[in-house]
């Protein structure tokens, strides 16, 4: 993903709901096969991190969108923010901007 891609992506999730919590039990199997549906709807999803949550935050981004086969937009604060295109074309509703040809 490229600077201009993902700054893209980041203005679309400024005015982006939180869609999900991590509390103290942390990533569970349901809790990313939800992410994972979510991500299929959706592409881009906001999750925050409750303070009763004694992991990182960049940690459990990292961990998720491996789990997901997402991207990592960004993570602020206690917000995590992650990407995945829509696996049909059809179903796709975020168009990135081209990557520049060299």
């Amino acid at each position: 993903m490229t600077s201009r891609q993902r700054a893209f992506l980041k203005s679309i999730a400024m005015t982006t709901e939180p869609i999900f919590q991590i509390g103290k039990a942390a990533l569970t199997p349901e809790f990313t096969e939800a992410v994972n549906e979510a991500l299929e709807k959706r592409e881009l999803i906001k999750i925050s991190v409750l303070q009763n949550c004694a992991d990182d935050p960049h940690e459990m981004a990292e961990a998720l969108a491996g789990r997901t086969h997402s991207e990592v937009v960004q993570v602020i604060g206690k917000k995590i923010v992650l990407y995945r295109p829509a696996k049909e074309e059809k179903n796709r509703k975020i168009i990135l901007p081209r990557a520049p040809r060299r």
